[in-house]
């Protein structure tokens, strides 16, 4: 390889008088190398002086596996000691013999066997099964005094004392009077609803051909009602949609028809029916008092109907309790009122006292090729946890309300500290 061409140079001669062989005999080396250096670190990335420290360097917190696994693998611990570390959750079997009456084989208790002290006697046991099935876990501990469990630890605060004669006197803590109401179903026709509902003979795995045509004809129509609905919605949704698109282009200026034929053709021009405002025209003495005599007249009918209607109420009331008092009221009706049971399926418009409607409940239905001769090929379907959760919310102890996806967040404001406006300059 051939020596690289550098200029003209002449180091061991010194520079002599004058300004041109000074300049010919100056060395510039050291120069051209740092300029050389400076474009190759540029090339690569930057320049590392003026690079900052973080850039530069990093801290390894972790450390590298590869040399834990090898330190690992040099100090593997003996067998021996693999095997002490081992232990079993089962204690050893103790094989020290004893001369004891009271240690038997687990089956028959010893006559003397000493009862523990944290031990339930089952008198105290029978004692706390009954308290509750009662559910009244009152006990009296004095004569007067009586003990509640589960009240609220009262405030040791001496009350009496003159000292705190300023604070407010403590309210005895009153259950509402809804605490005791039952609660009131959802059910259309307002009967209870059960917890858990007999299931239909259309929902087994199993079914005869005429319960499951009969419940698949009922879904069926419900299905087809539903979206025939959807459909009169929608239809309603593009109508609105194309009227307001249409009175978007129109400058609000209705052409007549005179003036469309004068024009020489027809105007297609048709406002709807609820935009076209008839003038009122004023009625005579005489149409206003035909108008009041109607008005009156439907007054008088619907006033009649309406105490027809409290009459007939009023005697059937005398009716029963006349029965009543002669005992000669049946039975049956109370039973059959007593039997039926609220349907789940036809509820309220909306619940009382709440906005929110209740979930759908779930389509009990199977297809024909869904369906499974056995029990051991049927495929477990529904939420336990849903049904629950619609049942008691139908039954009315529990409110129909909408899941927070995103709970609101607290309001927080940013202000911007001034203080560092407030600095002196030294000197004045």
């Amino acid at each position: 390889m051939s020596a690289p061409i550098d200029a003209p140079k002449q180091f061991s001669q010194p520079s002599r008088k004058g300004k041109k062989a000074w300049r010919k005999n100056v060395d510039v080396t050291e120069v051209q190398e740092g300029l050389r250096m400076l474009k190759d670190e540029e090339i690569k990335g930057g320049v590392v002086a003026e690079k900052p420290s973080e850039e530069l360097f990093t801290f390894d917190t972790t450390g590298s596996t590869e040399i834990r696994k090898a330190i690992e693998k040099r100090q593997k611990p003996l067998k021996s000691q693999e095997i002490i570390a081992q232990r079993s959750v089962i204690p050893a079997v103790d094989t020290r013999k004893r001369n004891n009456s009271k240690v038997t084989d687990g089956v028959i208790e010893p006559k003397t066997k000493k009862q523990k002290s944290d031990w339930v006697t089952r008198k105290d046991w029978l004692r706390l099964k009954q308290v509750a099935k009662e559910g009244n876990p009152m006990k009296k501990t004095g004569e007067s005094e009586i003990y509640d469990p589960w009240a609220d630890a009262e405030d040791s605060t001496p009350v009496d004392d003159p000292k705190f004669d300023f604070l407010e006197k403590p309210k005895a803590k009153v259950a509402p009077s809804t605490l005791k109401h039952a609660p009131i179903s959802l059910a259309a026709n307002g009967k209870p609803i059960p917890a858990v509902r007999a299931p239909t003979a259309g929902t087994s795995y199993n079914p005869t051909f005429e319960d499951w045509d009969r419940l698949l004809q009922e879904q069926g129509e419900k299905a087809v009602e539903a979206e025939k609905k959807r459909l009169e919605e929608e239809r309603k949704e593009q109508e609105r949609q194309r009227l307001i698109e249409a009175a978007k282009d129109d400058d609000g200026e209705i052409k007549s028809d005179d003036e469309s034929a004068w024009e020489g053709f027809e105007s297609e021009y048709e406002a709807p029916d609820w935009l076209k405002k008839k003038r009122p025209e004023r009625k005579t003495k005489t149409q206003r008092n035909k108008a009041n005599r109607r008005k009156e007249a439907e007054r008088q009918a619907k006033w009649e109907a309406r105490m027809k209607e409290k009459e007939e109420q009023a005697a059937q009331a005398k009716a029963i309790a006349e029965k009543l008092e002669n005992g000669e009221l049946e039975r049956t009706q109370d039973s059959s009122d007593s039997e039926v049971e609220g349907d789940d399926t036809a509820l309220r418009r909306r619940p009382l006292g709440g906005k929110n409607f209740v979930p759908e409940k779930n389509l009990e239905v199977v297809l024909p090729d869904e369906l499974q001769d056995s029990l051991r090929l049927l495929k477990p379907e529904g939420n336990l946890l849903d049904d629950r959760f619609r049942t008691l919310i139908v039954q009315g102890k529990l409110e129909s309300r909408k899941p927070i996806t995103q709970a609101r967040k607290a309001k927080r404001e940013v202000t911007e500290k001034w203080a560092y406006k407030d600095f002196k300059v030294p000197g004045i």
